[in-house]
């Protein structure tokens, strides 16, 4: 079985915000880069929801609300997806790991 993997609005919005945020950083052309594989590394571990979305850990008491940790760097990436039924999951929001929550 495969699920479709969709994005919100407000989870193509994080992405914008992450990306974004690591061009501003960005002092070398090795730095723009940076920004370039952060984003590969996200939608590359996303696609693995499309295989097995229920393995990852619960997000609160809904057990179709969850996370999806991407490690990147020294740290990594948060990914919060709602299994929304037996053909799909939605990408609700994605955080740096060192953010206190989702916005």
């Amino acid at each position: 079985m495969s699920f479709v993997v969709r994005y919100s609005a407000s989870a193509r919005d994080d992405l914008t915000r992450l990306y974004d945020h690591l061009l501003d950083r960005a002092t070398t052309v090795e730095d723009l880069d940076l920004a370039e594989q952060a984003l590969s590394a996200i939608t590359g571990a996303v696609q693995s929801l499309r295989h097995s979305p229920f393995v990852y850990r619960k997000a609160g008491d809904d057990p179709f609300l969850r996370e999806l940790l991407i490690p990147f760097g020294q740290s990594g990436y948060v990914a919060l997806f709602e299994i929304e039924d037996a053909s799909v999951v939605t990408i609700l929001a994605v955080r740096h790991q060192l953010e206190d929550d989702y916005h």
